[in-house]
């Protein structure tokens, strides 16, 4: 049965609209039609009009965005009454300690501050791109890659993110039972 999934997303950089986007190939390959929104702009969706969510939300200096918990928070209901997932992306998944859901501290913290249980969760490492980001976050996160280990030249453009790892989820997301009725 072919079903209609929302991708909504909130990203800082972009990182995860492109994952969203990976995501909806690998939907559409399965066989299920996808739509992309962004929180970031404020349109919104009608999740009525949906078989599936999934909900991506970067995280940026340890939190995800406001917009992501009022999101969740106003449509809680219907995230509820449908197979529903959730993907985090930043950069301390980098380490393999902190890429899973009950690893990652960020995603163990965010899952409590919410009243919504996702039916997936996942958790991705992002892209670090330093000539993209200003001047103040250039600095903050060099100084979070220097004390953490990770790159921290400020011309580099390093893309952690495991695909395998997006293929995997998104074909468990296509798998989803969907409601009977």
């Amino acid at each position: 049965m072919v079903s209609n999934t929302l991708l909504i997303y909130s990203t800082v950089d972009g990182h995860t609209r492109e994952i969203c986007e990976c995501l909806e190939g690998i939907l559409g390959r399965s066989g299920h039609r996808a739509t992309l929104v962004s929180l970031d702009d404020g349109t919104g969706a009608d999740l009525s009009t949906f078989d599936r969510v999934v909900v991506g939300a970067s995280i940026r200096y340890g939190r995800h965005r406001q917009n992501v918990i009022e999101f969740i928070n106003r449509n809680k209901a219907l995230l509820a009454d449908r197979p529903a997932a959730f993907f985090s992306v930043s950069l301390v998944a980098r380490k393999p300690q902190r890429n899973r859901a009950d690893t990652n501290p960020y995603v163990r913290r965010f899952l409590k501050t919410i009243d919504w249980q996702p039916d997936i969760v996942a958790v991705f490492a992002g892209k670090l791109d330093y000539p993209r980001y200003g001047f103040w976050d250039r600095q903050m996160i060099r100084l979070i890659m220097r004390m953490t280990g990770g790159p921290t030249d400020p011309q580099a453009v390093v893309d952690f993110t495991d695909w395998r790892q997006v293929e995997a989820f998104g074909q468990a997301v296509a798998a989803l039972p969907l409601p009977v009725g």
